[in-house]
């Protein structure tokens, strides 16, 4: 496992083995199968579905493209668990006391993408698109936290953003 040999660990070094954390500011948070955070990558999943079927349409069956989005998340877990993004977070974002995510929450988190993918595939896209609003909206007002704002965090961090998750 690439992860791994990034220096994260297989699970919580808390001693505990949590499936799910609640606390999206806490230090376990990324270190569980799943937290907060795994419902953003639902969302990739659900952008993932809706990207692949404009790009290759019905060229490529839904099981390829569900290969292809788990392989696009999968690869996407490496690169955001890299020292370099781990410290962007940390410096651009309100995640100050991230370190990266275990194997497992790896794990959860392309699971959830997967998830995301074969709901976008029963919903639809415009109700995928209603789906992926109201999650957006529900993090905000319950973490702070989105996965657009994640994006945006990211690339032009905004302090008064920051500011605003920090008071939590």
């Amino acid at each position: 496992m690439e992860l791994h040999r990034q220096g994260r660990y297989w699970w919580c070094v808390c001693g505990t083995a949590f499936v799910w954390i609640s606390d999206a500011w806490g230090s376990q948070t990324s270190q569980a199968f799943l937290d907060p955070y795994s419902f953003t990558h639902v969302l990739h999943g659900l952008a993932f579905a809706g990207v692949l079927a404009v790009i290759v349409r019905r060229q490529l069956p839904t099981g390829w493209q569900l290969s292809l989005a788990i392989g696009f998340e999968a690869v996407w877990e490496i690169i955001e668990n890299t020292n370099t993004v781990i410290d962007r977070y940390r410096e651009a974002t309100a995640a100050l006391g991230y370190h990266g995510d275990t194997v497992v929450n790896s794990l959860g988190d392309i699971a959830c993408c997967g998830l995301g993918f074969v709901i976008a595939r029963k919903l639809g896209f415009v109700r995928s698109i209603i789906v992926f609003a109201a999650t957006e909206v529900v993090l905000l007002i319950v973490i702070r936290d989105s996965l657009l704002l994640e994006i945006v965090m990211l690339v032009f961090p905004i302090q008064s953003i920051k500011t605003w998750q920090l008071a939590r």
